[in-house]
C-alpha cells in the first residue's frame, strides 16, 4: 500500500522559530522536546509530521519489537539482552517512527503492560508494548497535550528525559529503551499545563497566524497545490527536503563532539541567573541547544550566537514575571543581556581552561549577532 503523502517541512511558510525548535530536537533528542502553543490552523501538527518524514532510516535489531540499536547493546531491551547474549543480531533498516498519542491514552496504553497471570502460572515474563515502545528512536506527537491527564504527561516527560521505560508489577519488571523526540502542541484558549510540567519541556514556542498578506497567499497557494496533486507537489520540494535531511543527519554525527569552553558555561549561567530562572534545567537545555545549532551549521565549537538562539527557545516559559499568555524574549534582548553578563565576568578570559571542559581550544572572538 502506497504511503500517504506528507506536506514537506521546507514548504511551511514562516514560523521560523517553531521550525528551528523542531530541527534542533531532531539533531539532538537529548535536548528534551518542544511545546508548541498556538491557535488552530497554524501548522503545528503539519510541522511535527513533516519533521518525522525528514529523519533518516535507522538500523534495528532483527527481530526486535522495540527497535533496539545494534550499536548500543547497553541500551537493549530485556528481550534482546537474552536473545543475543551469545551471537550478534541480524540488522534491518526501518523508517523513523512517528507515533500520534491519543488524548484518551491511559497509563497502561502509554507504558505497556506485564501479564502477571502468565508469569505466575508459566514462569514466563510476557510484556505487551505500549506507545513508548512504538516511539523509541522516533518522534512522539501529542496534540492538545494540556488535555491529557497530568500523570500521563509526567510519564512521557520522564521517559523523554531518561531514555528508558521500566514497567514493574508485583515484583516483576521489564525494561526497554524509550528515546524519542517529544513534540507537544496545544491551544492556550483550552487551558494551560501546570507550571511543573511546563518546565519539563526543554523548548517552548508561541506561534500565531501570519499577518503578512503575501505570506498568507503563499500558504493558500501551496496548500491548494498539495491537495490537488500531492505527489507532484512533494517532488517539487524533494531537493530541498533531501538537503535538510542530509544536514540533520550530518549534524547528528557531529553534535556530540561540538566543543564548549568554561567561558561559554559562565555566559549561560550568568544569562539564566540574570533573568531569575528557577532551577538548572534551562542551563543544560541552552548548552545542548547551542551544540545542536552549531552542529547543524557544521561547526565544531559553539558561539555566542548559538547560545542566544537556543536561549530564545529555552527561556520564555521559564522567565519570572512574564505572563505566559504574553511570553516573548527576543534574540536582540538576549544578546544585550549576554553582553552585560560577559562584561561583568571581568576576570574570565576567553578560553579559560578548566579540567571539565570538553574543548581543547579557546573560544573564538564573538561575532556580531543579529544586528
Amino acid at each position: 500500500m502506497a504511503r500517504r503523502a506528507i506536506f514537506p517541512f521546507t514548504a511551511i511558510v514562516g514560523q521560523e522559530r517553531m521550525k528551528r525548535a523542531l530541527v534542533l530536537n531532531a539533531v539532538s533528542p537529548r535536548i528534551g522536546g518542544v511545546l508548541i502553543r498556538g491557535e488552530r490552523g497554524t501548522a503545528k501538527s503539519t510541522a511535527a509530521r513533516a519533521l518525522a518524514a525528514l529523519l533518516p532510516e535507522i538500523d534495528v535489531n532483527q527481530p526486535c519489537r522495540f527497535g533496539c540499536d545494534p550499536e548500543r547493546p547497553r541500551e537493549w531491551c530485556d528481550e534482546c539482552r537474552v536473545q543475543f547474549v551469545d551471537s550478534p543480531p541480524a540488522t534491518a533498516h526501518r523508517r523513523t517512527p512517528f507515533v500520534d498519542l491519543p488524548i484518551s491514552a491511559t497509563e497502561d496504553r502509554v507504558v505497556g503492560t506485564l501479564d502477571i497471570e502468565q508469569a505466575i502460572q508459566k514462569g514466563e515474563k510476557h510484556f505487551e508494548p505500549g506507545v513508548l515502545a512504538s516511539a523509541n528512536r522516533g518522534l512522539l506527537y501529542v496534540d492538545e497535550v494540556n488535555l491529557l491527564d497530568d500523570h500521563v504527561v509526567d510519564l512521557l516527560l520522564d521517559s523523554a528525559a531518561m531514555g528508558v521505560n521500566v514497567v514493574e508489577r508485583e515484583g516483576i519488571s521489564f525494561t526497554h529503551p524509550a528515546k524519542f523526540i517529544l513534540v507537544g502542541t496545544m491551544n492556550p484558549e483550552e487551558g494551560d499545563l501546570r507550571p511543573q510540567l511546563l518546565d519539563r519541556f526543554a523548548f517552548s514556542v508561541n506561534i500565531k497566524g501570519l499577518s503578512d498578506a503575501l505570506q498568507r497567499v503563499q500558504i493558500m497557494e501551496r496548500r491548494l497545490k498539495f491537495e490537488v496533486d500531492p505527489d507532484t507537489f512533494c517532488r517539487d520540494w524533494e531537493e530541498r527536503e533531501h538537503e535538510l535531511s542530509q544536514q540533520i543527519a550530518q549534524a547528528r554525527r557531529l553534535v556530540k563532539s561540538v566543543a564548549y569552553t568554561r567561558r561559554d558555561l559562565l555566559s549561560i549561567a550568568g544569562l539564566t541567573a540574570s533573568l531569575n530562572v528557577d532551577g538548572h534545567r534551562a542551563d543544560l537545555v541552552i548548552l545542548r541547544g547551542a551544540q545542536a545549532h552549531a552542529a547543524l551549521h557544521g561547526r565544531s565549537q559553539i558561539s555566542d550566537e548559538d547560545i542566544i538562539l537556543a536561549a530564545e527557545l529555552a527561556l520564555p516559559h521559564r522567565i519570572k514575571g512574564r505572563p505566559f499568555q504574553d511570553q516573548s524574549v527576543s534574540a536582540y534582548e538576549l544578546e544585550e543581556r549576554l553582553e552585560e553578563v560577559q562584561n561583568e565576568m571581568g576576570g574570565a578570559e576567553e578560553g579559560d581552561p578548566n579540567p571539565d571542559d570538553i574543548s581543547p581550544e579557546g573560544q573564538k572572538k564573538k561575532p556580531p549577532i543579529l544586528r
